[in-house]
Formats: C-alpha cells, structure tokens, sequence
C-alpha cells in the first residue's frame, strides 16, 4: 500500500512540475521581444514599440531631482552621437524612489528640454517596481536579473536593447551612459 501511495504523490509532483515548466515556457513565447509591447507617450497616446524594430534600444527610467539627473545630459550626447546609426533612447519617469519625479508629464518633457536640451522621447510616467509596475519592465526586469533583487534599485537603471528587441544588458544607476557606448557599438555593428 504504501508503493501505492508513493507512486502517486511522485505522479502529482511529476504533473505539478511538467504544469509549471509549460507555464513558463508559454509565457515566454507571448512575450518574445519589446516589440510586443505598447506603451504611452507623454501625451497618454499609445505608442507601440515594434515602431523601433531593427534599432538598438537604450530604456531608462529617469527623474528630474535625483542625484544622477545629470545623467540626462550624457544621455543626449549618447543619443545624439548614435541616433544617425539606428539608436534611440526610450526615458520613463518614474516616481517611486524618494519621490524623486513628483512633476506632471508636461512639467518633466519641459524641465528635460530647458536644462538639457533633451530630444529623445520622453514617455509617460510610470511604476517599475511592484504590483503596478508597467509590464513592459516585468519583462526587462524578468528578462535581466539585477544584482542581489531583479527590481529596478534607483532612478536611471538602463536596458541595452539589441537590433531584435531582446535585451542584452543591464546597467545600475551609477553607469554613466557614455560608458556603454563600446556596447552600443557593438550592436549597432
């Protein structure tokens, strides 16, 4: 009897995990790339990202009164020394760390094109962490493990972004973004 009841809780294991291992891999499959996304502007349009297919993609979530806000203006040197060549740069405001990005989507498109003559696209402000989190940085931060914890640690984490849509590498807030530019070029190539 006891046989019996062994086989059976193996069978119930073998079944539960065969479940969840096509669970992942399904949910894998719907989300292939970034292109499977839609996000929305700064204007709360929605913008599709399959727009950038064939492009290498820098995402950044930003801020306007963070201690690495003069990132922004690396940021647009990076931009515009690669933007010619198939780059862009994706910014999202976001608000959940010392609530560092408190202005409204105008006020932040303002302040970043007044201080440092930002011309990238500056999207809607969003969540990156928790249960609100914008699906797009589920999957970057699923997709790309940080050190210690996959959530986003602080305002200007970066995503490099390769010519397919997949994500390559993750960079911490301390990155300058003039540092990944080897990388860039590397997919840009």
């Amino acid at each position: 009897m006891r046989k019996i009841y062994i086989s059976i809780i193996i069978a119930i294991g073998l079944t539960a995990v065969a479940y969840l291992i096509q669970a992942q891999i399904k949910e894998k499959v719907m989300t292939k790339s970034i292109y499977d996304f839609k996000v929305k502007d700064n204007s709360s349009k929605e913008v599709s990202l399959d727009k950038y297919k064939g492009k290498v993609v820098l995402i950044v979530n930003v801020a306007s009164k963070c201690g690495f806000t003069p990132q922004y203006k690396d940021l647009q040197e990076v931009y515009k020394n690669y933007k010619d060549n198939g780059f862009e740069i994706l910014a999202f405001p976001c608000n959940q760390f010392g609530a560092q990005e408190p202005g409204t989507n105008e006020e932040i498109k303002s302040f970043c094109e007044l201080n440092y003559s930002v011309t990238f696209p500056i999207f809607d402000k969003i969540d990156v962490n928790g249960p609100k989190a914008d699906p797009l940085y589920k999957y970057l931060t699923k997709e790309i493990s940080g050190f210690i914890t996959d959530d986003i640690k602080w305002n200007f984490t970066k995503f490099l972004i390769g010519k397919d849509g997949i994500p390559v590498e993750r960079y911490a807030s301390t990155t300058n973004p003039t540092k990944i530019a080897e990388d860039i070029d590397k997919l840009l190539k």
